[in-house]
Formats: C-alpha cells, sequence, structure tokens
C-alpha cells in the first residue's frame, strides 16, 4: 500500500508524544529541564556524526583521512540563510504554531510552539524522510520509514517528557512533507541522484546540529529560516564542477 510509511511514522510520532507527554506528568520541573538539555546535547551528536560521515573519507591509495564538500556545505548554507530570511519561514512556522495551539486548546502552554517547531525540524530533516517516501511511492516499500519511524518515535518520546504537547503534532509537518515526496516520488525520482542525496543529508545534519544546539541554548539560531539549503544542496550536486 504506497504511503504505508508515512501513516506508521505519522503513528509512531503521535505514540511517542503520548508516551512522552505521560512520562512528563510524573518529572518535576527541574528535572525536565534537565532531560531537554540532555536531549539537546544528543540531538548536536546525531547531527555531527552524520555530517562528518559525509564530509569525511579515506583514500584508498594512501590511507589518509581527507574532507569533501565543505564549499557546497559552505554555500548551501549561506545561500539559504538569505533565501529564508527574505521569505522568514521561522515566523511563518511560529504562527502556524500559534494557531495550532489556539485551535488544540492549548492556549495556556507556554512551550506549546517551541516544542512544535523544534521537535518539527528534528524529525522533517534529513535524507531518510525523502529516500524512504520516495521508495514508498515508486515501489511501496516502506522499510525505511518503519526504520524512520522507530526512531521518531524514541526522539519524540524524550522530547515531549520535557518540552510537551507541542512535539505531538509535528506529525502534521511530517504528514505533509513525506506525503507530498510519495505522491510526487516519480517526478522527483531524477533529481535524487546519490551526489544529490548524499548533500541533502550533510546539510540536513548540520541542521539537525543547529536544532540540538537551541535545545541547549534556546533560541540561537533560526533553523528554519536556513531550510532552503537543503534546496541549493540538491542543485550543487547538478554542477558540471564538484563543489
Amino acid at each position: 500500500m504506497t504511503g504505508l510509511g508515512t501513516i506508521l511514522n505519522i503513528g509512531a510520532i503521535v505514540a511517542g508524544g503520548f508516551a512522552g507527554i505521560i512520562f512528563r506528568n510524573f518529572l518535576k520541573e527541574h528535572y525536565q529541564e534537565t532531560i531537554t538539555k540532555a536531549t539537546g546535547v544528543s540531538v548536536i551528536f546525531l547531527g555531527t556524526a552524520g555530517a562528518l560521515s559525509k564530509i569525511l573519507y579515506v583514500d584508498p591509495r594512501t590511507g589518509t583521512v581527507g574532507t569533501q564538500k565543505l564549499m557546497m556545505m559552505i554555500l548551501s548554507l549561506a545561500l539559504g540563510a538569505v533565501l529564508g530570511e527574505i521569505i522568514d519561514i521561522d515566523r511563518k512556522i511560529e504562527q502556524f504554531g500559534e494557531w495550532l495551539k489556539i485551535r488544540s486548546g492549548n492556549s495556556g502552554d507556554s512551550q506549546f510552539v517551541n516544542a512544535f517547531v523544534t521537535s518539527s525540524l528534528t524529525v522533517c530533516i534529513g535524507a531518510m524522510a525523502i529516500i524512504g517516501s520516495i521508495q514508498d511511492g515508486i515501489s511501496g516499500d516502506y522499510s525505511t520509514l518503519a526504520a524512520k519511524s522507530v526512531l521518531d518515535f524514541i526522539i519524540i518520546l524524550i522530547m515531549a517528557s520535557s518540552l510537551g504537547k507541542g512535539c505531538i503534532f509535528s506529525a502534521i509537518p511530517v504528514g505533509v512533507l513525506q506525503g507530498s515526496v510519495t505522491l510526487l516520488a516519480r517526478l522527483i525520482q531524477p533529481l535524487m541522484t546519490r551526489a544529490a542525496l548524499d548533500n541533502i543529508s550533510l546539510t540536513g545534519n548540520i541542521l539537525i546540529f543547529c536544532v540540538g544546539v537551541n535545545l541547549v541554548w534556546k533560541g540561537t539560531v533560526k533553523v528554519a529560516n536556513l531550510l532552503p539549503a537543503l534546496i541549493f544542496a540538491v542543485l550543487f550536486a547538478f554542477l558540471p564542477v564538484p563543489v
């Protein structure tokens, strides 16, 4: 069944969110703050590990470790930041979060918008969402999204236990993003070359690193305004000269 992977992912996020809320009820406030920072540190290392796996390589001739794609990463982030600031994606996502907060009856939850934005960025950014959705859309293979669902369940459970109900609603952007890619899979597939996916993975992991930074030091980086960097990362994969 086409789209089953996204349905599983949405269900895992909602289940993880509710499990986290139940766990949260047994935690004192200072425990929640410590868990938030611990989650932030974990996300920082998650993003760092993913980025380094694409930046570092071993030269088979000399056995030495080298670096690659640094210029692509820098240019993608810089150009993405300019475009993101022009559009002001961060403000628009926060406005949607405020709307969700009111419509869902959580007006009194001061952490709702931050929880929604932070968790949404964490589970939406990354190559697994794109690769898995394309596989699901073309062949009905939802194995990648099933693996992502398990990871997202754990991530959202931990985040919800410290940030609150807003994390549950990250299922909405996941559904929209992955559902759209699944439906458009045959059109998108030619663009998702090995180089393009590697660039998305590298740039996406840098953004995940920034999400972790915001969890530890609140409001440090407007991560949503960096999202266009993923578009530039794909475009750089098609340049005749490697960047």
